[in-house]
């Protein structure tokens, strides 16, 4: 165990090891959830000004994901995704602290449940003994389940067991067809067609053809639905009338799409939910959809078309998915029941598994990690992405300063973090400290990784590959560093590498609740508390944390982003201005 770090908990003992925690009490009513915002809003009060003097330029960076979505020389994309990564690592605002992998632990007579490097789980050919029934913990309330508007693995998770696209994948993570029975692609790579199986259905018994593939892709990238990942139908052609060029067969039999450029991708895009289709009829039943897209699956007993359907909802308590005996699979399903458990906290979480009140559960209080690394159901898989901190850029932390001084600052913030004791200590399960936001062994679609020094590309801290050295020996490097930077931007510091009491600095820092994020927060609070810097943390449920992170309503954030495909550009796309994901604000 690293010792660095306790030392700097000795030397701040009061406000390192004690803490200002706002935790909003997990209560199963609506009420509750709304004062948590409200209590979230009002502590922030006129902090929450923005100071968009401060904030970079971004249109430079919009225009070049725009020209990496177009470019078919594999060379120079590779180094135009290079380019785009420097210029968000230049920002400060993204801070990667540590590479994703994924833990979860099942019961022994558990078989057949996989996940993949997206962190999506399947559990329609899973089978538990002689029991037809599921009991499960994913997290805590879901906070969307149309699959057009879900940006969260816990709700993919859900859409994956609830919904079906044309494509999907299998046990070795390889993409395979689902509601498609074949495709064709044009010489050019620029037309894809799709046939779809025979006599697909919706959970209700009603036909499910392609026309129900246009309707839900048109929607999904339609600028008044407001999809996060609206962005990702940016590579499909458009119609004059800016609708997305697909088109359905008038029997309904084939589903065409017309790409701006080729895409090596384009199969991973129909296998995430966003892709997925949803029921025009259950979507306009809804009162009020045009205002609230969501509305309809926002209780239980909305149709779908995957292995099981929702038909039981307590909010904030459990969920109920029973088999969908209108899914295209259904006589390979044997389990009949999921029993979701909704919960954040992984002490009761882990509880509940332990006095067999759950079989599957995709968390452990931090505490008891160490202890079950040799257990044969606890599971560590791998996992493409990156845990990360993330600055608003738009702060009124960074009031009056340029947008390179605060970029500076928040560069500074950034190296006075001990990578190294965040994932040996608090991760405990093998994670690699992060020095890029691309995380390792993401390919870079011209035969290699990304995350490499080549005769074409040389990361600026060459020998640790990256943008920094994470590592414990570089440590004291980087907290001279810091102080520089700080310095360099007027701030004064004194004898003993404190901040002046003339120019102190106070930031807040948001996250959800659970063990782990809450022991990150707090071996970063320590870390900022070793130069002055007063941090305060604030905890809130899931779907509270999640819609106040996007408005932009903090300073500092816990973050993270399991990729959608292996491609760098999915890293890279969702820091573009009209992103929905965009939650440091960049250009706003």
């Amino acid at each position: 165990m690293k010792t660095r770090k306790l030392m700097a908990l000795g030397l701040a003992a009061v406000t390192a090891l004690s803490p200002v925690v706002s935790v909003y009490a997990e209560e199963s009513t609506e009420a509750a959830t709304e004062a948590a915002a409200e209590s979230v809003s009002e502590v922030k009060g006129e902090e929450a000004k923005r100071s968009s003097d401060a904030a970079p330029e971004w249109q430079a960076y919009n225009d070049l994901i725009a020209q990496i979505k177009v470019e078919t020389d594999t060379v120079k994309r590779e180094a135009m995704m290079h380019e785009a990564e420097d210029m968000l690592m230049e920002t400060g605002a993204i801070v990667p602290l540590y590479y994703y992998n994924d833990i979860y632990m099942q019961k022994e007579a558990v078989t057949g449940i996989y996940s993949n490097n997206y962190g999506f789980k399947y559990f329609m050919f899973a089978e538990n003994g002689d029991s037809t029934t599921l009991r499960l913990n994913l997290a805590s309330e879901p906070d969307k389940l149309d699959p057009a508007l879900n940006s969260t693995v816990d709700g993919a998770c859900l859409a994956v067991s609830s919904f079906t696209g044309l494509c999907s994948y299998n046990e070795a993570g390889e993409i395979e067809l689902a509601l498609a029975d074949s495709y064709e692609v044009s010489e050019d790579g620029l037309t894809y067609t799709f046939t779809l199986k025979d006599g697909l259905m919706w959970s209700d018994g009603s036909p499910l053809t392609a026309k129900d593939f246009e309707y839900s892709w048109k929607r999904a990238a339609d600028p008044m639905t407001a999809a996060d990942y609206s962005y990702m139908f940016s590579g499909i052609a458009v119609n004059e009338d800016g609708s997305l060029a697909v088109e359905a067969s008038e029997d309904g039999k084939t589903f065409t799409i017309n790409l701006v450029a080729p895409c090596v991708y384009f199969l991973d895009l129909c296998a995430f939910p966003a892709f997925y289709p949803v029921p025009q009829a259950s979507v306009e039943a809804a009162e009020g959809w045009e205002e609230n897209p969501g509305l309809w699956a926002q209780e239980a007993g909305f149709v779908s078309n995957g292995a099981y359907n929702l038909v039981e909802w307590k909010h904030n308590e459990s969920m109920v998915y029973e088999k969908n005996p209108n899914w295209y699979r259904a006589d390979e399903v044997k389990i009949e029941r999921l029993e979701f458990m909704l919960s954040d906290d992984d002490t009761a979480i882990f509880a509940a598994y332990n006095a067999g009140d759950l079989d599957f559960i995709d968390t452990v209080p931090t505490d008891e990690v160490a202890n079950l690394l040799d257990n044969p159901e606890f599971y560590v898989v791998g996992q493409l992405g990156t845990y990360y901190m993330c600055f608003n850029v738009n702060s009124e932390l960074f009031a009056g300063k340029t947008p390179e001084e605060a970029n500076k600052m928040r560069k500074a913030f950034s190296l006075l973090i001990d990578r190294d004791y965040i994932a040996e200590n608090i991760g405990q399960t093998g994670q690699v400290p992060a020095n890029t936001f691309i995380p390792a062994g993401m390919l870079d679609g011209n035969g290699g990784e990304f995350r490499a020094n080549d005769e074409d590309y040389t990361y600026p801290c060459a020998d640790a590959v990256g943008y920094y050295d994470p590592s414990y020996e570089a440590y004291e490097d980087n907290l001279a560093e810091a102080i520089s930077l700080l310095e360099e931007v007027g701030y004064v510091f004194n004898e003993d590498g404190t901040l002046s009491d003339e120019n102190p600095i106070s930031v807040t820092y948001i996250t959800n609740e659970g063990s782990g994020n809450v022991a990150v927060a707090e071996a970063i609070q320590a870390d900022m508390s070793v130069i002055g810097i007063d941090l305060t943390i604030e905890t809130a449920e899931w779907s509270v944390f999640l819609n106040e992170r996007k408005a932009g309503n903090f300073d500092l954030a816990r973050n993270g982003w399991v990729a959608d495909f292996n491609d760098p550009i999915n890293m890279l796309e969702m820091w573009t201005t009209d992103s929905g994901n965009n939650d440091v604000q960049l250009g706003r």
